[in-house]
């Protein structure tokens, strides 16, 4: 059967040349795992992120998606994370190809915590927290490879970059600091859990989707709830963000201080990622270093 990709999809080409050979070969790299895996199309094929998401059916008449990505980093252990959780706070894992990509999870509802009181979003995530926080398998990237590459770039930046320098100077010191600390690892982490990946579901009200796991520490994961939804935040974005930090740390019983350190030395990794861009988006480092001033003011 052939599925034609969604627009969305068909637009990753545009990425560079292993993209484009990559949406190349998706119609029948989709048409083979139906078959091998004995699954009926059951609904249109959708463009979520970097991926090709398809309802299906399987041989038990059970409804599930089929998600086809381009193998990356971040999406390389995306089935370990699922494996261990088995359903507990996210997606349940029916089926795994990790070489081709392709998984084969329980269906959710097209629902996410998008159009909720951020507050209240921020609250329901804080409440999966505790239950995808597990012992990270040891297969898993450490965090703190991101965090010595950060720290790293932040030090070597000269002084005219567009980043106040004492907010520079202090999330070298606390990444250092992390660098040094055993609890910066040894906790499966999902590492982009905010208001767009978490699915309304039949067996539980909200299920997390789209893990991109390290072996880290919890207090790493609030940040992208601060960053998304931001022109919700428009006419007070400290009080904004502030509010959303309080309500996550409160919720999940997290250490309000390392959370907010971690806070620090998340978005300004996020800065020094961007002015390593060809075309640094200036509204992007504004938001981080917007974040990180909220959180410390």
């Amino acid at each position: 059967m052939s599925v034609a990709l969604p627009p969305g999809v068909q637009a990753l080409a545009a990425r560079g040349p292993d993209w484009a050979a990559w949406v190349d070969r998706l119609p029948r790299l989709v048409r083979d795992l139906l078959a091998e895996w004995a699954l009926t199309v059951d609904g249109e094929p959708l463009h979520r992120g970097a991926a090709l998401v398809l309802p299906v059916r399987d041989g038990h008449d059970r409804a599930a998606v089929l998600k086809v990505q381009r193998p990356d980093d971040e999406s390389e252990h995306e089935h370990l994370a699922l494996q261990h959780w088995h359903g507990d706070g996210a997606a349940l894992l029916l089926r795994a190809d990790p070489h081709r990509a392709a998984l084969l999870l329980e269906r959710l509802h097209p629902v996410d915590l998008t159009d909720h009181w951020d507050l209240e979003a921020c609250e329901v995530v804080a409440g999966l927290y505790a239950r995808l926080h597990v012992p990270a398998p040891p297969r898993l990237r450490p965090l703190t490879a991101h965090v010595e590459r950060w720290t790293t770039a932040l030090a070597d930046l000269p002084r005219d970059a567009p980043v106040p320098h004492r907010m520079v100077e202090q999330a070298v010191a606390l990444g250092r600091g992390f660098l040094a600390d055993p609890a910066s690892t040894g906790t499966m982490i999902h590492s982009d859990l905010h208001y767009g990946t978490v699915l309304a579901a039949d067996r539980e009200p909200w299920l997390a989707i789209d893990p991109r796991p390290l072996s880290g520490d919890p207090h790493y994961e609030v940040a992208p709830l601060l960053w998304n939804r931001w022109d919700e935040l428009d006419g007070d974005v400290r009080g904004g963000v502030r509010r959303r930090f309080h309500t996550t740390v409160d919720a999940a019983g997290l250490d309000e201080d390392r959370a907010r350190d971690w806070v620090v030395v998340r978005v300004l990794g996020n800065v020094v990622a961007a002015l390593g861009e060809r075309e640094p988006d200036g509204d992007w480092i504004t938001r981080c270093v917007s974040i990180a001033k909220a959180v410390q003011d």
